[in-house]
């Protein structure tokens, strides 16, 4: 008798897992890990003080609907609470929403390249996606729109845009919205909101505001430096956070990751001063890569975009040898994280002897 495995779903055949960013490989002197748009700095001393407090109760369950913690962002952002949602980081909520939304016959649709899990989530929801290519490294608005079907029940609009940085601003998003039928829902990505600097990039919590089908995503992953917890959040019509909150597997979110988050809220002046040192160090990143030659667009999250390519994967293992992991999307080119400005220094050099020899 042959031996048979167990049987699986016919999308697992062709499904590739999520791989997040890796560490340098290589030896000796120090390594930088400027791949996962991290933020260089831990978390507040503030912070840890509550962190260690809330592991001493390890042995309790959370609280599953994250009550206190929507509570203060909800008054965080003068919203209802029963507009609040927590979920594992905004990438789990996104799975909850694909959840909540999709299923076979429904189209996702979104930009690409843009956020990598989106067409993994919607295969697993047993969605389709439909992907409508960037122009000059930019959402095409105009094309998303002319690619909305009947059959349209999500649509992604990340902002900035993971993982070239680039913006929509608030006339063109507006336009956007006022194209899509009310019963399909726009999710605002903002997980990079807060190194935004252009003042025509909206605020999708002003947008969504009178609109039954527009919901914001955001997380404690990136400015807050709280990654390693897993805690993002939604704010979006009612029914849209309560369907959101039934899609919760239960104790998703952990009482360390609650706790934190709130502490973080509440030194939310002094993170953000961590926030600017960040921003400085974008800045001279892509001014030194824009006189070293290179094409960069502007970017107002925390990582530049190299248009690389068919060189990506070759440009990926040069910076691995000198001690730099950058996050390679071949064939489309490298998306680099804004580190410590150490790091920073070395991913420049990198770059500046990758263009003499090329």
């Amino acid at each position: 008798m042959s031996a048979q495995t167990p049987r699986f779903r016919s999308v697992l055949d062709s499904f590739t897992p999520y791989r997040p960013g890796r560490k340098p490989s290589a030896e000796g002197g120090r390594s930088f890990k400027l791949s996962s748009n991290e933020s260089p700095y831990g978390p507040l001393p503030s912070v840890v003080e509550v962190i260690t407090a809330a592991a001493s109760e390890l042995n309790r369950y959370p609280d599953h609907g994250c009550a206190e913690l929507s509570a203060e962002i909800a008054a965080r952002y003068r919203v209802p609470a029963e507009h609040v949602a927590v979920g594992c980081g905004s990438v789990g909520l996104t799975q909850q929403l694909l959840t909540a939304t999709a299923e076979p016959g429904a189209e996702v649709l979104y930009a690409w390249r843009s956020f990598e899990a989106y067409p993994q989530l919607t295969d697993l929801a047993g969605g389709t996606s439909v992907r409508v290519p960037l122009r000059d490294q930019a959402h095409d608005l105009a094309a998303m729109a002319g690619a909305l079907t009947g059959r349209t029940r999500i649509v992604f609009v990340c902002n900035p845009n993971n993982p070239t940085g680039t913006v929509v601003h608030t006339d063109e998003l507006t336009w956007f919205l006022d194209q899509v039928p009310e019963d399909c829902l726009v999710v605002l990505d903002e997980a990079y909101h807060e190194y935004i600097r252009d003042p025509q990039v909206p605020d999708g919590l002003s947008l969504y505001a009178g609109r039954p089908n527009v919901a914001v995503l955001r997380t404690f992953s990136k400015a807050y430096g709280l990654a390693a917890l897993r805690v993002g959040y939604l704010i979006g019509p009612e029914p849209v956070a309560t369907a959101v909150r039934k899609t919760q597997l239960p104790f998703t979110v952990s009482a360390v990751a609650q706790a934190a988050a709130m502490a973080s809220l509440a030194a939310e002046a002094e993170l953000l001063e961590r926030v600017e040192a960040v921003l400085k160090e974008r800045g001279r990143v892509r001014d030194e890569l824009l006189a070293q030659g290179w094409t960069v667009p502007p970017t107002e999250a925390n990582f530049v975009w190299l248009p690389l390519g068919p060189d990506t994967l070759d440009f990926a293992a040069a910076a691995d040898q000198a001690g730099v992991a950058v996050r390679p999307y071949p064939p489309d080119g490298a998306r680099v994280s804004i580190g410590e400005p150490e790091g920073n220094d070395a991913f420049l050099a990198v770059a500046r002897a990758w263009l003499r020899k090329h």
